[in-house]
């Protein structure tokens, strides 16, 4: 009896976590024909379809799904049997790491990253993905490396590590009438103000608060992004309320900006990084993480407040 090709075990790995035959050629390093071939013996090989064209794209059938978690297990395992006790080179390494973040940290701790990269990491790269509204197992599904943000809905076999603690001040231009006298929270609720959501609501901790004193603010503008919204306070009368963090650095940029209190009770919150265990001994994993949080901890002694 013939053995089977264990090398299609690689491939089919791939195919089902990018769901593209192109994609898969990449990171395997072959051209598209060559995987296509690949996907060809792996079809023959299951005796199933595995990837079935729908439109542009292609969707797995129900025996890919079914085979999806063991596969993965399968390369994991050998994956750390080969590599138990190989030197650790960080120098060679070729690797990209694949980070899910909210864009509020993605500017200063890419460009830190990056800096470190370019000596202890040379050959690797970094690609940032946006953050998602629902939870579409990333980090289980193997499609991120590393979650930075602050603590969403996870996989409950995720491991996390707190970065920092951080709040929402207020922000706005730098000759805002609402600098004219003390704030207060009647004179805060005064003016009209932006709410940053991805899934576009208006009302947050912020008016809870306002309703406990007897207030409401009016939200005139509400958008998806905190670095777009800046741009609108520039020749208007508008507030932004904004997490600390997202200020690193701003004054970079010469915007005539103000940062303020904002003058309610309103709770600190934690940005953690997350990853699933699969790569808690992974030594250049764990280099990530370390130089994530070596970054996030070097941006929050050096930020300053914009005045």
């Amino acid at each position: 009896m013939a053995l089977p090709d264990l090398n299609l075990l690689i491939a089919l790995n791939i195919l089902l976590e990018e769901g593209s035959v192109t994609a898969a050629a990449r990171r395997m390093h072959l051209s598209a024909s060559a995987m296509s071939r690949t996907l060809g013996r792996i079809r023959e090989a299951v005796g199933d379809p595995i990837l079935v064209r729908a439109g542009r794209t292609l969707l797995p059938t129900p025996r890919a799904l079914a085979l999806q978690a063991q596969v993965r297990h399968l390369v994991d395992e050998a994956v750390q049997l080969f590599s138990c006790g190989e030197q650790f080179d960080l120098g060679r390494l070729e690797r990209c790491f694949t980070l899910r973040s909210n864009n509020v940290l993605v500017g200063d701790m890419a460009t830190r990253l990056l800096e470190i990269m370019s000596v202890e990491a040379p050959s690797c790269t970094l690609r940032f993905v946006p953050e998602v509204d629902y939870d579409d197992e990333a980090l289980r599904r193997n499609q991120i490396d590393l979650f930075v943000g602050a603590l969403p809905g996870l996989e409950p076999e995720v491991q996390t590590e707190p970065l920092f603690a951080t709040r929402f001040v207020g922000l706005a231009r730098r000759d805002h009438p609402l600098f004219a006298g003390e704030i207060s929270a009647a004179r805060f609720a005064r003016f009209p103000q932006i709410s940053v959501s991805r899934r576009g609501r208006a009302r947050g901790p912020i008016d809870t608060e306002l309703e406990r004193l007897g207030l409401r603010r009016e939200v005139r503008l509400v958008t998806p992004s905190f670095h777009g919204s800046i741009f609108c306070l520039l020749d208007s009368e508008l507030l932004l309320p904004i997490p600390e963090h997202a200020l690193w650095r701003l004054s970079r940029l010469g915007l005539g900006l103000r940062q303020f209190e904002i003058p309610l009770v309103l709770p600190e919150f934690n940005v953690i990084q997350a990853w699933h265990p699969r790569f808690s001994n992974d030594m250049a994993h764990c280099w990530l993480r370390q130089t994530v949080k070596r970054v996030c901890l070097e941006l929050c002694r050096t930020s300053v407040p914009l005045e």
